[in-house]
């Protein structure tokens, strides 16, 4: 009897399961890595340029995903459901690493990480048009709440506001769309398969710039550098899995802490201490990111009994 012909298995994501705590503790722990490589990253920036820094950066990414990119290996990682999708979250990513870093160039660490917190706030807009999930009024005024903590954290028209604000602005509109770009592919693509085309675009669009910027390193500069790359690569890996198992809304108030790491290690490298205008925008926009992160757990618990969700919600 001639036996049925089988087609070749393929390795797919694994399956999203509800398991918030474990979600919550991975999304702090990849705080305490980010938070070390925008360290690192500013204390480099008064040596290298920022193309320089984000180059050397995805370099050592891309180094760490080699095993990935080979064809016959067990961690062969390129096949992917979405290849389009997956090489915009590339660029999004890269695009955020590389304003932000061109940022704390100029910004004290703790006022750059605040601006750049008002990611959740551009993730409730965009997943209207990207998730389909609908915004209520309530949401929407806690939005314009954490855009009022941004104002005033920049101060514009002030003699402390510095142009290079608007940076960790389009650093976190960059990352809100990796966000939600990572959000439409939990589940269906594995993690490793999202690092490793991230790592791959990012290295190429990053190295067709750099030749205009170069400036040779000093070993001290590339030992650095490589900690930048471990350090994000590793915050990184952790942020996709945390979307395994918790939903945005949950991890969100989470990863708040990056401040506190932040504003900590900035005092004892730089001896940078956060105004109270500083201070005060980020209570704002953390407080306005808590609320929003609230509304939508309610509107997904709701979800089941209600046909639509609150036009308040």
């Amino acid at each position: 009897m001639p036996l049925p012909n089988r087609k070749p298995r393929t390795r797919r994501a694994p399956a999203r399961a509800d398991r918030p705590f474990r979600g919550i503790a991975l999304i702090l722990t990849s705080t305490i890595f980010l938070g070390c490589s925008d360290v690192t990253a500013k204390y480099l920036s008064a040596t290298l340029p920022s193309i320089e820094i984000a180059w050397i950066r995805f370099l050592v990414f891309s180094l760490i995903m080699v095993p990935a990119m080979l064809p016959g290996t067990r961690l062969f990682a390129l096949r992917s459901e979405r290849p389009g999708l997956q090489v915009m979250r590339g660029i999004a990513l890269l695009s955020s690493s590389l304003f932000f870093i061109s940022g704390l160039r100029f910004l004290p660490i703790a006022e750059a990480s605040a601006t750049g917190f008002i990611a959740p706030l551009f993730v409730t807009a965009l997943s209207i048009a990207f998730l389909g999930e609908k915004v209520g009024v309530r949401r929407w005024l806690a939005t314009i709440a954490g855009l009022i903590g941004v104002l005033i954290i920049l101060r514009p028209g002030s003699s402390a506001f510095h142009p290079a604000a608007f940076f960790p602005i389009v650093s976190a509109l960059a990352w809100a769309g990796t966000l939600i770009m990572t959000r439409m592919m939990s589940g269906r693509e594995r993690a490793i398969t999202t690092m490793t085309w991230s790592a791959i675009t990012g290295v190429c669009v990053i190295s067709a710039l750099v030749p205009l910027v170069w400036v040779t390193p000093s070993w001290h500069d590339i030992l650095f550098g490589i900690f930048i790359g471990i350090a994000s690569t590793a915050g990184q890996w952790i942020v996709v899995l945390a979307f395994r198992y918790a939903d945005a809304s949950v991890l969100a108030p989470f990863s708040y802490t990056q401040l506190v790491w932040v504003s900590v290690l900035g005092f004892f490298v730089f001896g940078e201490i956060p105004d109270l205008w500083t201070i005060a925008g980020a209570a704002v926009i953390v407080c306005s990111g808590l609320y929003t992160a609230h509304r939508e757990r309610v509107r997904r618990l709701q979800a089941p009994v209600e046909a639509e969700p609150s036009p308040n919600a």
